[in-house]
């Protein structure tokens, strides 16, 4: 389409006059040009119907970033443990310097690193047969979050958000905090309308800052009160209503509407869910804010069931460090020390609330560790087989899906692919993840490529 010149000369001076809320909008007006005309009528961002019903209303993935060590955490190898110092692929077999035991009325087998997430074991669906394709981080990384290794794909909430609308437009759809800078496949929304795409609050880093309402670009207006805002988006408004009625109808002219009017609405919205202060000592306390070890974790897990409480349909809080070639015993205590607790109380403040049988929980990192290492105490990457375990949301608790190897070297009963995992978060939302697809490039594409299939055993 050949943009009139009186249209762009209104959007450079919307982008550069509306600071408080040009940064949200930017990524909706840059999607619109995608938009099919067919559903220009409508707010492609209202909620939307699932396929079939659904158990789960929103989602909040817990990603470890570097690969959680299973061995150590959630798949009990006591033969690994017996033969420590023996031969292995790469190195000699190391044992876990971690004791198990049996938690809960489930009796499911987890580490002594987690005393205060192991309380939920009865809650807990732990998938001990993951497998996915390469064990390279960056490759396993974009993987886990689009299902794909080397191609530019919609993220896992990218696609949720495209499938159900939002539950809320006074808040983003999606919502990534802490994502590692330099990679937007965690939020990014690809080839889908940008509308879509994650909003990125903060970044990780080696020691996380608190995160708040100042780490959203650009969340307020520093020349203009809320009110002359209003009058001047108004004024914008207008214009852009004169040139959609000039041209029949416009999908980009009316993604540029609807971006700025959502935009506007999230500047009170996000800062308000993001203020903590209203939060009791008692809760607050239950995470483990202001503690030094948990504060910045405890922090975001606490957002995130604010989040989700006001009707945010998709969050992920990632967590670095879990890359442990060596000083495994050291370094494996700290970061499931800085997550313990916050996770816990989660899993508690979430269930007392009466969210956790529609809130899906989901924990895991981009693939798993080796049985053995070169280090003696390390382990190397490990695609074959390891674990993530999901919560709430439909699923079983207490229950144990596949497993590996004696030495938890590869899924042998019940593997559960990337794809596999898609499948079935997205059919816990009621989204049939064969129906749910998008034109591109002539031909339609969907999250799980041509496979996927529903672990349906674990659905409650």
């Amino acid at each position: 389409m050949n943009t009139p010149f009186s249209f762009l000369s209104r959007r450079e001076m919307l982008q550069r006059s509306t600071a408080g809320f040009g940064y949200l909008a930017f990524n909706a007006l840059t999607a619109s040009a995608a938009e099919p005309k067919a559903a220009s009528a409508l707010n492609p961002l209202s909620p939307k119907q699932p396929h079939f019903p659904a158990r789960a209303k929103r989602v909040i993935f817990l990603c470890m970033q570097g690969a959680p060590s299973h061995m150590d955490t959630f798949d009990y190898k006591p033969k690994l443990n017996a033969d420590a110092g023996k031969p292995g692929g790469k190195g000699r077999l190391v044992g876990s310097p971690y004791a198990f035991q049996q938690r809960g009325k489930s009796g499911l087998w987890i580490s002594d690193l987690f005393p205060n997430l192991a309380q939920h074991a009865d809650e807990m669906c732990l998938l001990r047969s993951m497998n996915t394709d390469i064990p390279n981080h960056p490759q396993g990384f974009t993987m886990l979050h689009t299902g794909s290794t080397n191609f530019v794909r919609p993220s896992l909430g990218s696609w949720v958000v495209y499938g159900l609308g939002k539950e809320t437009l006074e808040l983003p759809g999606f919502i990534s905090l802490s994502p590692p800078l330099g990679n937007a496949g965690v939020f990014g929304s690809a080839f889908l309308p940008a509308i879509y795409q994650g909003m990125r609050i903060g970044s990780l880093k080696e020691t996380d800052e608190a995160i708040s309402s100042d780490a959203v670009h650009d969340i307020r207006n520093p020349m203009l009160t809320t009110a002359l805002q209003r009058k001047q988006l108004d004024y914008v408004q207008a214009m852009n209503n004169d040139l959609l009625k000039s041209t029949g109808g416009d999908s980009e002219v009316e993604g540029v509407i609807q971006s700025y009017e959502q935009a506007f609405k999230m500047q009170g919205s996000v800062p308000h869910v993001m203020d903590l202060a209203n939060e009791s000592k008692a809760t607050l306390d239950l995470y483990g804010v202001d503690d030094k070890t948990t504060d910045s974790f405890a922090r975001q897990c606490l957002l995130a069931r604010r989040f989700v409480e006001a009707g945010v349909r998709f969050v992920e809080i990632t967590h670095g460090s879990w890359d442990h070639h060596s000083s495994l015993k050291s370094r494996l205590a700290k970061g499931c020390g800085e997550t313990d607790k916050p996770i816990a109380a989660l899993l508690t403040d979430l269930k007392q609330r009466g969210l956790l049988k529609d809130t899906l929980v989901v924990w895991g990192g981009e693939f798993g560790r080796t049985p053995d290492g070169r280090s003696g105490d390390g382990r190397n990457h490990n695609a074959k087989g390891y674990t993530m375990w999901m919560a709430g949301g439909g699923v079983k608790g207490g229950y144990s899906y596949g497993s590996t190897d004696d030495y938890g070297h590869a899924a042998v009963d019940k593997p559960m692919h990337i794809h596999d995992l898609h499948a079935t978060i997205l059919a816990t939302l009621g989204l049939d993840h064969e129906k749910l697809t998008y034109p591109y490039a002539g031909r339609p594409f969907r999250l799980t490529n041509v496979s996927g299939k529903v672990a349906t055993e674990i659905l409650a």
